[in-house]
């Protein structure tokens, strides 16, 4: 959340990064924001002098006791202070309560640099990487290969769990297996720390890295318990630190989680009912860093180029956007996307976000470090989608399908997948070994 004060001083400041967001909702939760705060201020101000008028009588009280002169006229006076005091108490929490809930709903100030913009159609081109696929041979949906490889099974998932769940088989879940492993291998050489967190946490540790109220709909609640399925790894790795203060050499913290993560959240009836791309329960694997604040932008750049290091090593055509102020949601400040190509429907899809989230989430967790001077900062947290297997499947499988209907693995993967080359069908013929013959010299007859 935002600092109170920066709101109470630089109301006008707030406003305008808040209207690059073109949402009116956000300008009136503003406006109640700092009425509300108003209210707060004057309330305390008037208990304040309440209090101090009391004290004034307690001794004017004294003095006449001694002087032996009326204190009736004081003690009425007295007598009321203390339900004016309870009163203005009363609306006081009341007002607390109310300046919280719409701290929560004010989102993060954008960086200078997130190009306006309605929606994500508005989102701004960065970079892009690799030439973009046209096949030669019409491309299968990527479940219903699946399905035809005997790697996968989506009816008696149904059946059991209902529709947005699948089961992999054999080649394809050690694929999923093997992505997982293939990135988590690449942030450790760069020096970060391998976590694998609870799957469940408490509301009050929800609270402190999301606005639940706006993202409870997509989550999985416990009933009759305070506990909710996570809906990515971000939210433990970083709730781990609620309350908690570093000393200044012991930032960075860079860490690399692992986890399987779930959503209610349902996908467009069609094209991909039957696949990957929006599902309840996926693999993910999520780069987190907590930082001073001068070194979020240098560490923003790198989680990006860690996300695009995977596309290129697993040669999947990609595009990186600057996503816009319409689009990118309340917690980042500075969010780019990273969007694999879709050859089959000839457009790119959005794998990995990366986020920098300056001092919002770390002002909720109450997330500080000790300066050179022994003073108190914010940390800056940022954190980024290395791997989401379930829709990374998708365009992997495009991408590396061939015209006889089998999966090509890429080279950084084969150590992962016991070195297997291809998915085939069971029906299908398996490429021969070529036989290798040693060369003997003959000897020659005399």
């Amino acid at each position: 959340m935002l600092d109170i004060k920066l709101i109470r001083e630089k109301p006008d400041l707030v406003r305008k990064n808040l209207e690059k967001r073109q949402d009116p909702k956000l300008l009136s939760n503003l406006d109640e924001l700092v009425q509300a705060d108003i209210e707060w201020r004057n309330l305390k101000q008037q208990n304040d002098d309440l209090r101090h008028e009391r004290n004034q009588i307690s001794q004017q009280i004294n003095q006449s006791k001694k002087q032996g002169t009326s204190i009736a006229q004081l003690l009425e006076k007295a007598k009321q202070l203390p339900q004016k005091i309870k009163g203005n108490d009363e609306n006081i929490r009341d007002l607390e309560k109310k300046i919280k809930q719409l701290l929560y709903q004010i989102p993060n100030l954008l960086d200078s640099s997130v190009p306006f913009g309605k929606d994500d159609s508005n989102n701004k081109v960065v970079r892009s990487s690799g030439k973009p696929k046209k096949p030669a041979f019409p491309l299968k949906h990527h479940g219903a290969l699946a399905k035809e490889l005997g790697v996968a099974d989506f009816e008696n998932a149904v059946k059991i769990s209902g529709t947005g769940f699948f089961f992999l088989l054999g080649d394809l879940a050690l694929l999923d297996l093997a992505l997982q492993r293939f990135t988590v291998d690449l942030l450790l050489k760069k020096g970060f720390t391998l976590v694998y967190p609870p799957a469940l946490m408490n509301r009050k540790a929800y609270e402190a890295v999301v606005s639940l109220s706006d993202f409870e709909d997509v989550m999985y609640k416990i009933e009759n318990e305070d506990l909710y399925l996570i809906a990515t790894s971000e939210h433990p790795l970083v709730s781990r630190f609620l309350g908690h203060t570093f000393r200044e050499e012991e930032l960075p913290q860079t860490f690399v989680g692992i986890s399987p993560c779930f959503r209610r959240e349902v996908g467009k009836h069609g094209l991909d009912e039957r696949g990957f791309f929006r599902v309840h329960q996926f693999n993910k694997v999520e780069q987190i860093v907590l930082c001073k604040s001068k070194e979020s932008p240098q560490f923003f750049e790198k989680i990006v180029k860690n996300a695009e290091e995977v596309l290129q090593k697993l040669k999947i055509p990609y595009r990186v956007t600057n996503v816009c102020t319409g689009d990118i949601g309340i917690i980042a400040s500075k969010k780019f996307d990273v969007d694999g190509w879709s050859p089959r429907e000839s457009r790119y899809i959005e794998l990995m976000s990366c986020s920098n989230c300056t001092d919002y989430q770390s002002r909720r967790l109450n997330a500080k470090y000790f300066d050179s001077k022994g003073e108190k900062q914010l940390v800056h947290t940022l954190n980024a989608t290395m791997l989401a297997t379930a829709r990374f499947l998708r365009i992997f499988i495009e991408n590396h399908q061939t015209k006889k209907g089998s999966i090509k693995i890429p080279s950084p993967l084969w150590k992962y997948m016991n070195n297997k080359k291809e998915i085939f069908s069971p029906k299908m013929k398996k490429p021969r070994k070529k036989r290798v013959f040693s060369k003997k010299k003959r000897k020659r007859k005399k």
